[in-house]
């Protein structure tokens, strides 16, 4: 994939304190792109550079080939929905929507050509006449959306573009924005905290923590193979056993935990050496209990007692029946 933003060695201070520190990335035409960390960790401050809200102290940023370090955010090919919307309380749908174009000058009868278009795409021709007010959380949503694509930015900008919805709201959001970013295949870069967020909605993520980049890769590859502890302490939930590394080549790695009592074997393309001190991580899902030992190859089988049983777990894998609504 041919890289389109391209970030060198940015960094940016306020004063004594370093909110982002000398990071690169490489960002491909059409990507659905996550930055990825907790409160604090630098994300938004990266936003508002690319976007040219904040001044990088230091570093480069370039967009399709041109350099954008120092360019005002209005010259700029790209376009930012904030997280609160910020979408004008007077004007109903249809004229927030096109209101960066009429800013610009651009002919009635072609804003109200784009304006429908983008009313059919975000699935909101029913609401053009309405006002902020008389909408959803949801449908406020899709207006800000549709008034960032409809100026037809080569990279769109999304802060926490999902914060202000509701849980289901925003699951079901989340497959809106793939979809609508598939098929106009411009470049979205999201800003979130939400891992679960950025796992359902990435092609690929980059998890941040203190200004720096602790790990760039795909949601399978950051899940599956996390770089460090801390990637995988943030993303979901993991089980840790300390031990010492016993044997290692390209794929595998054996490492003799005392705290397990056994050899257990690590997957992936680690560089480590014999004797060095690690810990492996386990994600729950791949723990399997029962009452008889496995004898499945290449399963290994570790001995413990129920400490505890959590009885909505449990409900929930054996799932619920509904009566049906009248």
């Amino acid at each position: 994939m041919k890289d389109f933003i391209r970030i060198r060695g940015i960094s940016k201070t306020f004063g004594d304190f370093i909110a982002v520190n000398k990071v690169d990335l490489d960002i491909g035409k059409g990507e659905l792109f996550s930055i990825l960390g907790g409160s604090g960790c630098g994300k938004t401050t990266l936003l508002r550079m690319l976007a040219g809200f904040e001044v990088p102290t230091a570093g480069s940023i370039e967009i399709d080939g041109i350099d954008v370090t120092h360019m005002a955010p209005y010259d700029r090919p790209v376009n930012m929905m904030f997280q609160s919307y910020a979408i004008f309380p007077h004007m109903n749908v249809a004229k927030n929507i096109g209101y960066g174009l009429r800013k610009e000058g651009v002919a009635k009868a072609e804003i109200a050509r784009r304006v429908d278009a983008m009313l059919e795409l975000v699935q909101l021709v029913d609401f053009k006449t309405r006002k902020p007010d008389q909408l959803s959380g949801g449908q406020r949503q899709r207006v800000a959306l549709a008034r960032a694509l409809i100026k037809r930015p080569k990279v769109l900008l999304l802060d926490e573009p999902l914060a202000a919805l509701d849980k289901k709201l925003r699951e079901h959001t989340q497959f809106e924005l793939m979809n609508i970013q598939d098929e106009l295949g411009i470049t979205f870069v999201v800003v979130t905290h939400d891992q679960e967020e950025a796992m359902t909605l990435s092609s690929r993520i980059v998890v941040m923590d203190k200004g720096e980049f602790q790990q760039v890769g795909t949601p399978k590859e950051i899940y599956e193979f996390p770089a460090n502890r801390f990637v995988a302490d943030f993303i979901g939930t993991i089980n840790t056993f300390e031990g010492i590394v016993t044997a290692a080549d390209d794929e595998t790695t054996s490492v003799y935990s005392d705290e397990a009592g056994e050899t257990l074997i690590a997957r992936g393309k680690q560089l480590f050496e014999v004797g060095q001190q690690v810990e492996i991580a386990v994600r729950p899902e791949k723990i399997f209990i029962d009452k008889e030992r496995s004898t499945r190859e290449g399963d290994i089988c570790l001995e413990g007692v129920v400490d505890d049983l959590d009885i909505l777990a449990i409900a929930r894998c054996i799932g619920f029946a509904l009566p049906q609504e009248k």
